[in-house]
């Protein structure tokens, strides 16, 4: 409701040429959207086995992600530099996913249980996807300083989107057919919790149902598109007043689509802390890599697509920082995953590093 109530007070803002407020308002008022999906989202992931239920989540804050990102490249026609800020909002969605989300549950719940146990070959395999992903990216990037034809670049970007979703669909198959347990807690795991929780003599409270737990499947997935649809509408309102802001201050653009990614993120981050705080670490890796995944797998060709109605096709040349910081990030996340268990101290590592990539991004 307070999200509906901010982004039509943001509108009015907008009619109003306030360009501050309309932009602080809609983009609060996105987040708190996006919260209210995530809570159905998790509504609809209790309903459905893993991976399922982590697919509802992810799925639906790429969604947001790619709905913002549009926006924003569809204010190209004034200013050229939307089209970077859309470039550093891709990547930053993955450096945000798996520092800050998979920081903070990592470091949270840490802290609350000193050691957590995950399937390490979720991590694994993650890992493995995103660093095949990466160097796909790698090849237009390269193009850039290689090729004196934008003709080519703008095609073997569109070849590597095409690649992403073909790779995508076998990830798809292969996380929900052939290797499903991939992705689940173990049994180790599981008796390993409920040991835990024996000896702290935890007791299973009864809570009382809310309003998106006693609608029907069908109806929280209606409830999802039309919270979407608000989503897109708000977002148009951010992109056009945000990226006035930019242009008119010189505002870094790497910064701008860290922001962005904040917002789109925000909701994954709440809810894998909770999930974490509930020693359910499993779920908390599904959500950080498997959104990083759809991120690259999904939102990259969606953008590349879309961006033909636009003034400015996209292409991905990304800079030498968001490349660099991308496969650093992958290598982080293996080094703190691979061996099935994560503390407090591995959280850390990973909010020590994303504060090292915000400041550079604000000043390169």
């Amino acid at each position: 409701m307070y999200g509906i109530v901010l982004g039509v007070i943001a509108f009015v803002f907008h009619h109003y040429h306030n360009a501050y407020l309309a932009t602080t308002l809609s983009a609060v008022s996105i987040a708190l959207l996006s919260m209210t999906v995530a809570e159905v989202a998790e509504v609809l992931a209790e309903r459905l086995e893993e991976p399922y239920g982590s697919f509802v989540l992810t799925f639906s804050a790429v969604i947001v992600e790619i709905i913002l990102l549009y926006m924003v490249l569809m204010t190209s026609h004034n200013d050229p530099r939307a089209v970077d800020t859309v470039k550093g909002g891709i990547i930053s969605a993955v450096i945000v996913d798996m520092n800050v989300l998979l920081g903070l549950a990592v470091f949270i719940g840490g802290l609350a249980f000193k050691e957590q146990e995950h399937n390490e070959d979720t991590s694994s395999t993650y890992t493995t996807i995103l660093l095949v992903a990466t160097s796909a990216l790698l090849v237009p990037s390269i193009m850039h300083f290689t090729s004196e034809s934008h003709h080519d670049l703008i095609l073997a970007s569109n070849i590597i989107g095409f690649v992403l979703f073909c790779f995508y669909i076998v990830i798809f198959i292969f996380q929900t057919k052939t290797h499903s347990h991939f992705f689940k807690a173990t049994a180790r795991s599981r008796i390993f919790r409920y040991k835990r929780r024996l000896a702290e003599g935890e007791e299973a409270d009864e809570e009382q149902p809310d309003a998106f737990e006693r609608l029907s499947t069908v109806g929280n997935f209606v409830v999802i598109f039309a919270l979407i649809a608000l989503i897109g509408i708000v977002a148009e309102i951010f992109a056009d007043e945000g990226m006035s802001l930019v242009q008119e201050y010189d505002f870094p653009v790497g910064l701008a689509g860290l922001i962005i990614a904040i917002i789109s993120v925000a909701p994954e981050i709440m809810t894998a802390i909770t999930a974490a705080r509930n020693d359910q670490i499993q779920r908390v890796i599904n959500i950080a890599m498997g959104a990083s995944t759809v991120s690259i797998m999904l939102t990259v060709p969606a953008l590349l697509a879309l961006s033909y109605t636009t003034a400015h096709p996209l292409t991905l040349d990304f800079n030498t920082l968001q490349v660099g910081a991308l496969i650093l990030t992958i290598v982080l996340a293996w080094k703190t995953t691979d061996d099935g268990y994560t503390n407090y101290f591995e959280g850390t590592s990973h909010l020590f590093f994303f504060i090292c990539y915000a400041i550079i991004a604000a000043f390169y």
